[in-house]
């Protein structure tokens, strides 16, 4: 009955909370999704409704200033509306509800649930976009994360606290690595973001992942790609936020969100809407603003002793992940990349990881230096086959010749099966450094 009371009594208070305050203006200008009011007094990131056509109302949220105008984007797609129409401001959309009823259950951009579940109790409150935390709160990475995959326990060893990246073109398996990690990784907490994919996959993933006694612990916010830009970016900052409000109360958690790229696509498509000058690939600077922002929220706090390990999906077109901006600028800031390679996938390896492409850059700080010995020769002998194997193959080298590029050889088909993992396979990290030590003593 408490309970009860508690959830009657938190409706109500939101009800309160979603009243209008104020007739702010009028609509100046529509184009697509977004609208161009007269100036009134609204900051950024307050929500707003327009009045339609058909005498209902449309979800806005106000994302600049432009000339004389206040530019709000439409959060419910189109909508009817005419010259003129009244626009109202209805309260700030920067804090979240957040408490243990978002484990094991599934969100939307606006906290929505999508899981057609009762309402969660959610008693608590975080701020949308995070608190500043001071650097040296910052612990450094020493202590390993189990992910459940062996390539990466074993080669690319993922620290607690560590921000990873994952870098593919589009169907190489990255969302299918994530629903794995999702799966078999050792953190206490799980939080998905899945921004900007398409609906179907979205359901997919959600489904093969409630089946797994692991989404007990697990809470997934889903964008899909026909959301506004601002229900994406506003997905973005909610994962984010939960991950963050767990990290407080001292637990280690790992944040997936899938994909930044997709992310950068909302930020740009407002910050074109603002006037922003497009410069690099037609990326505005609001989107390399947007992506280290949002990076720097992951991490270890000193003060709870709590982590977030971010492991974010980044999507390279035409498999170039070398000239991508997005890329580029992920890179520069995450502490590892995982390159996910379509020739290996075409060979049917799963999972796809280049190890010699791929870098873990706080492994060296969380494993013993024999382990990294034994990486550095993995590493060392799929490169020698991968240089020599056409010369092998012509018969333009005789065995005997160079011990070590022998050993390459001989050993290809054992590095090979090493890196592959069955999708219902789990490798947890003392398996995988045992299986390492056995196969390069």
């Amino acid at each position: 009955m408490q309970d009860m009371t508690a959830v009657l009594d938190r409706r109500l208070q939101s009800v309160k909370a979603s009243r209008v305050t104020n007739a702010a203006g009028r609509v100046r200008r529509y184009d697509g999704q977004i609208v161009h009011a007269s100036s009134f007094p609204a900051s950024v990131g307050t929500e707003c409704r327009v009045a339609c056509e058909n005498g209902g109302w449309a979800e806005a949220e106000v994302i600049g200033f432009l000339d004389n105008y206040t530019v709000m984007v439409l959060t419910g797609g189109s909508a009817p509306l005419l010259a003129g129409a009244r626009v109202e401001t209805v309260q700030r959309a920067d804090v979240v509800q957040v408490g243990d009823g978002l484990l094991g259950r599934v969100f939307d951009g606006a906290g929505g649930e999508l899981d057609g579940l009762s309402p969660a109790y959610l008693n608590e409150h975080w701020p949308l976009r995070g608190e500043r935390v001071n650097p040296l709160r910052r612990r450094p990475v020493r202590e390993t994360l189990d992910v459940g995959v062996r390539a990466l326990n074993g080669l690319l060893t993922v620290g607690r606290g560590q921000k990873i990246g994952i870098i593919a073109g589009s169907g190489v398996g990255k969302s299918s690595l994530l629903s794995c990690i999702a799966r078999y990784t050792e953190a206490e907490v799980v939080i998905i973001g899945l921004i900007g994919e398409r609906g179907r996959e979205v359901a997919g993933f959600v489904e093969e992942l409630s089946t797994a006694p692991s989404f007990a612990h697990t809470s997934v916010v889903a964008v899909p790609a026909d959301q506004s830009p601002v229900l994406r970016l506003r997905g973005l900052h909610r994962a984010t936020a939960y991950a963050e409000y767990f990290r407080s109360k001292g637990k280690h958690v790992l944040l997936m969100i899938d994909s930044l790229t997709r992310v950068a696509h909302a930020q740009r498509e407002l910050g074109l809407a603002l006037g922003e000058h497009p410069t690099t690939k037609g990326y505005p600077p609001s989107v390399i603003s947007l992506i280290g922002s949002v990076l720097e929220r992951a991490g270890l706090d000193g003060q709870t002793g709590g982590s977030i390990t971010g492991v974010y999906t980044i999507l390279a077109d035409g498999d170039d992940i070398t000239n991508d901006p997005i890329v580029d600028t992920a890179r520069a800031i995450l502490d590892g990349h995982i390159v996910l390679s379509r020739k290996q996938a075409e060979q049917g390896i799963f999972p796809a990881i280049d190890v010699n492409a791929s870098i873990s850059r706080t492994m060296v700080d969380c494993v013993s230096p024999s382990h990294v010995a034994r990486v550095r020769k993995f590493r060392r002998y799929l490169s020698l086959w991968e240089q020599n194997r056409d010369l092998m193959l012509l018969g333009g080298y005789q065995a005997g010749q160079d011990p070590e590029l022998d050993s390459a050889f001989q050993l290809h088909p054992q590095l090979v099966g090493y890196i592959a993992q069955g999708m219902q396979e789990r490798s947890n990290f003392v398996e995988s450094e045992a299986r390492l030590q056995t196969l390069l003593p």
